[in-house]
């Protein structure tokens, strides 16, 4: 059973979501600002997040930046009215893992709901050592990726599931450490958009989905900030590729 926090400020809607996941068998918290969601986050952990972003007390985007300063895995569902692509897109940048518009669908929340816990599910069961291989996802060896890896002037250490640039830290989400471990494993190969998709969000990619491009693009950004030095190449048409 998960622990999720709501965080709604319409009482309808907050009382639909719980009703959501406590069919689904989960515990549901309630709060009904954004700063009532961020005493209840400093008193408890939590196994994943339903926020909407037009909160009261405390912006739904000022409470994402808040979590990622301190907790870069606990993922993050967002519900809004905001249906405009940069919204989205701002949103994904700022550390969101996922984005769904209202109003919304029941069996759509619970599939996200799921989805976003099964990932969690999987990236803690690899915790402590890296994430497997395209190869090891097919039933290769399991050896592959616990030695540290290294690219230019940036090493990756898969036991702490930290990456650093010239000796810097990077401030990763699970999903940029994700994608970046995948590319780094072969940096000769090229991912293709819905590949990556697949092995980091563990479900199907619908071709209008930005949220590969997003999350690479917030890498680079990360990367840049420490070495002007390419890393991520785009393979136009295709997908990416260590550079």
């Amino acid at each position: 059973m998960a622990k999720i926090l709501i965080i709604e400020d319409d009482a309808d809607i907050n009382n639909l979501l719980t009703r959501i996941i406590g069919r689904q068998g989960h515990e549901a918290v309630q709060a009904f600002s954004g700063t009532e969601g961020k005493l209840r986050l400093e008193l408890g952990r939590y196994d994943l997040l339903l926020l909407d972003l037009m909160l009261p007390g405390m912006r739904g985007e000022e409470l994402i930046r808040e979590i990622r300063r301190t907790d870069p895995d606990v993922p993050i569902l967002v519900l809004s009215a905001k249906s405009a692509l940069e919204d989205r897109v701002s949103v994904l940048e700022m550390g969101a893992d996922d984005y769904l518009v209202k109003p919304f669908a029941v069996e759509e929340v619970a599939a996200r709901v799921a989805g976003a816990l099964r990932r969690s599910a999987r990236r803690q069961e690899v915790s402590g050592q890296a994430r497997p291989a395209e190869s090891e996802m097919r039933g290769g060896g399991k050896e592959k990726g616990r030695r540290p890896l290294r690219f230019k002037d940036m090493t990756m250490d898969p036991d702490r599931r930290e990456v650093r640039v010239g000796g810097q830290l990077l401030n990763l989400t699970a999903h940029e450490y994700d994608i970046l471990h995948i590319l780094m494993q072969e940096p000769g190969k090229v991912y293709s958009r819905e590949r990556l998709y697949e092995l980091v969000w563990q479900g199907g990619y619908y071709g209008e989905d930005n949220t590969v491009n997003v999350h690479v693009s917030n890498l680079r950004k990360k990367i840049a900030a420490v070495d002007s030095a390419e890393y991520i190449a785009t393979v136009w048409g295709i997908g990416f590729r260590m550079a």
